[in-house]
């Protein structure tokens, strides 16, 4: 047996599952699956990028062998082949030795693909190949909570299939900032994460978005009555992003948020919430109505393979 620690508010749970590799940790068998998550909710952006090498595999790892975070991210990009791989940026050049655009490889290209570890992100990391998106799941589908984001548009559909055939339509949260993005991944039957920036909550109606996203990813810069705003638009999870200071945290819980996207999630864990509790905000409008898993996916256990 093994022991993991999540955080739960600023409450920390000490819960006790199978030996084997990052095994779900919820009751009844099935995979981890939102329904899980806790009124108060931490993702870490890109694995929690001032922490670990940002979309890494190791760093992925490390992020959920430290349980600072119920959901974890990563950017989705689709190769010249149509392989769906990890990587943020359009092109190698920051984050890698080699340089060009990303949609240009093939999948025997990406083989030869190194990270560069990052100077600012504490430890000593390997060289090592970026993810495809079908390591990723299968290494932490059902586990944990994901969150992936589409940063191309045209990939949904191979990116659905994936997600489906494992049956993790409950457990991978599809983000995009194009509102018929997350249309058609509710459509396709997943769950539709929108964000948007400051400047675009300055004019959104997010209320016209309530039938089709699970959770919106504001701005924490936004202005105070854009999240609030933001808040009350029926959308059942409202999260900000990219936060990395406790005040930029404490900020968004007061304005009613119940989630942040945090680059620093090691650092949040550690330091209590100002006041120790975050706002009141209404119960979520769709936890009911956004449905049962699509026939099957909740019916068994998938078998869970070793690191």
């Amino acid at each position: 047996m093994v022991t993991r620690t999540v955080l739960s508010g600023v409450t920390a749970l000490a819960l006790t599952g199978p030996s084997a590799f990052l095994a779900p940790l919820e009751w009844g068998g099935g995979p981890l699956t939102v329904d899980a998550l806790p009124p108060l909710v931490y993702t870490a952006h890109r694995g929690g990028a001032l922490e670990v090498p940002e979309n890494s595999m190791s760093g992925l790892v490390a992020a959920v062998e430290r349980g600072t975070a119920q959901v974890i991210d990563a950017d989705t990009r689709m190769l010249r082949d149509g392989t769906l791989v990890v990587m943020h940026d359009a092109t190698l050049d920051r984050t890698t030795y080699a340089r060009g655009p990303v949609r240009a490889l093939t999948a025997r290209d990406w083989e030869r693909v190194r990270l560069r570890p990052p100077a600012h992100v504490p430890g000593r990391w390997r060289e090592e190949r970026p993810p495809t998106v079908a390591e990723v799941l299968d290494r932490f589908g059902g586990r944990v909570m994901l969150m992936l984001e589409a940063k191309d548009p045209r990939s949904l559909s191979r990116l659905s299939d994936m997600i489906h055939a494992r049956g993790l339509a409950r457990s991978v949260f599809v983000n995009s900032n194009r509102p018929w993005v997350a249309r058609r991944a509710h459509r396709l039957g997943l769950l539709a994460q929108l964000w948007r920036s400051s400047s675009q909550l300055r004019t959104d109606r997010p209320e016209r978005w309530a039938p089709f996203v699970d959770v919106l990813d504001v701005d924490y810069k936004a202005r105070d009555e854009d999240l609030r705003r933001a808040v009350n638009s029926g959308i059942p999870r409202v999260w900000a992003h990219t936060v990395t200071t406790p005040a930029q945290r404490d900020r968004v819980l007061r304005l009613g948020c119940d989630g942040v996207i945090t680059d620093a999630p090691g650092l949040l864990s550690r330091t209590p919430v100002a006041g120790g509790a975050k706002a009141e905000r209404r119960p979520p409008g769709r936890a009911a109505a956004a449905g049962a898993a699509p026939p099957g996916e909740r019916a068994g256990r998938r078998p869970l393979s070793g690191a």
